[in-house]
């Protein structure tokens, strides 16, 4: 077994008040810190879909965060979706 972790993707849809309050920049910032590559998107029902790809750990702690009551506007309810890495993903933009 190697040392390396395995990459695993993670897509939280993140709901409250998260549109318009630099709740995608905070995302992005956080994302990078942990070495994620990814993306921040509003949807149009209000809720922003956070997708990462990286480290399962680095993953937990960005869901973490998410749910820490330290993010911009209000974050309601995260639910998360853990899949395999589809790959193909440089930085992390918001959208």
């Amino acid at each position: 077994m190697s040392g390396a972790e395995s990459a695993v993707r993670m897509t939280a849809w993140v709901r409250g008040h998260v549109q318009g309050v630099g709740f995608r920049w905070w995302t992005r910032a956080r994302a990078l810190e942990l070495g994620l590559v990814g993306s921040a998107s509003n949807l149009r029902d209000g809720r922003v879909e956070v997708n990462a790809e990286g480290p399962e750990e680095a993953c937990r702690a960005l869901l973490a965060a998410l749910r820490s009551g330290g993010t911009p506007g209000r974050v309601d309810v995260v639910v998360e979706r853990w899949s395999s890495p589809r790959g193909g993903l440089t930085g992390f933009a918001e959208r």
